[in-house]
């Protein structure tokens, strides 16, 4: 038995068939559909729970938790407890918000899938490096977006009060701009009633966004990224 469950192979099957399980419990079925997906979907939360302690016995607390992966299968698979013991006492979750959250939460079961993806450690390292090599970067560019959210609210909160009501609301309005989206739409419906000298001066603002924000200041962000994130593969290629 312990074979088993210390065998990733096993638990990689468990996995894939714990999501098409919580896929297929998505749909609109019948109580009596629903029942034997439920039971299947917590055998397997109690199939992790054993792996969990035949691993802790294994290998030790300290020594199994020195892992990154291995601590976030022990937090994806705590935080799947608090539905099973709701599925065995029969309690109703749909009305009672804080147990709702935690039967939610079973679906991120299917993240351990994660670390059987083949070369994936070297994937997070070059993720971990990009993320600290343009981190500078996002913060200016997040900086750059509140400026022109909340500058955009004071222009356009009479104008367009759906997309400009508060500076929230502004600051999305301004990132679905910079991700190309409606861009051509939000000032057009500004420039309504607008005379011909302000339309003209709103749609060069707007451009004036769309070229900095969304077409090089995204771009750049991306570059950035990219860059680090391949900057040990190039390294290597150099040095051949």
């Amino acid at each position: 038995m312990k074979k088993l469950f210390l065998n990733d192979k096993n638990i990689l099957v468990l996995i894939l068939l714990n999501a098409v399980v919580i896929f297929t419990n998505g749909f609109q079925l019948s109580q009596s559909q629903r029942f034997p997906l439920n039971i299947l979907d917590n055998v397997i939360t109690v199939l992790f729970i054993v792996e969990l302690i035949i691993k802790f016995h294994e290998f030790g607390l300290k020594e199994y938790l020195s892992s990154n992966w291995n601590r976030l299968d022990f937090v994806l698979i705590l935080a799947s407890i608090p539905a099973l013991i709701a599925f065995i006492l029969n309690v109703g979750i749909t009305n009672c918000g804080f147990l709702l959250v935690f039967r939610v939460l079973r679906i991120f079961k299917s993240f351990r899938f994660i670390k059987f993806v083949p070369g994936i450690d070297d994937l997070m390292k070059g993720v971990n490096r990009a993320l600290k090599a343009s981190v500078i970067v996002i913060l200016g560019f997040a900086v750059y977006i509140f400026i022109i959210g909340i500058f955009s609210f004071y222009l356009f909160k009479s104008s367009a009060p759906e997309y400009f009501s508060n500076p929230l609301t502004s600051l999305y309005s301004i990132f679905k701009i910079f991700t190309v989206e409606s861009w051509f739409e939000i000032p057009e419906i500004i420039t309504q009633g607008y005379s011909e000298t302000a339309s003209f001066f709103t749609y060069i603002y707007f451009m004036f966004i769309l070229l900095s924000g969304g077409i090089f200041g995204l771009s750049l962000v991306n570059s950035i990224f990219v860059d680090a994130m391949v900057s040990d593969n190039n390294d290597e290629l150099e040095k051949k």
